[in-house]
């Protein structure tokens, strides 16, 4: 999906893996962190959940274990495009 992610855009993804949150400058990045076989090369994909929720209520403890369902797409933040599960639910 990273390689090629005009492959897999407005595709439903179910991702079930490690719960993590990045505080930015304007705003918090919430994302499922991938682990891979050898766990050497884990990788993240932010996910925008469908409601209003407030991360102190109704999130995850971090590093905790979920599935995540959403829609794949991309965004770009100045030069540098990111992949995201946009109209996610927590599971």
């Amino acid at each position: 999906m990273m390689y090629t992610p005009d492959e897999y855009l407005g595709k439903t993804v179910r991702i079930n893996d490690t719960f993590a949150l990045y505080e930015g400058d304007d705003r918090n990045y919430y994302a499922c962190i991938i682990s891979d076989e050898t766990a050497c090369c884990s990788q993240g994909i932010e996910f925008v959940l469908e409601s209003d929720y407030s991360y102190l209520n109704d999130y995850l403890e971090l590093d905790s274990e979920f599935t995540v369902v959403g829609i794949f797409d991309t965004y770009y933040e100045g030069q540098y495009m990111y992949a995201q599960l946009i109209d996610a639910e927590l599971k």
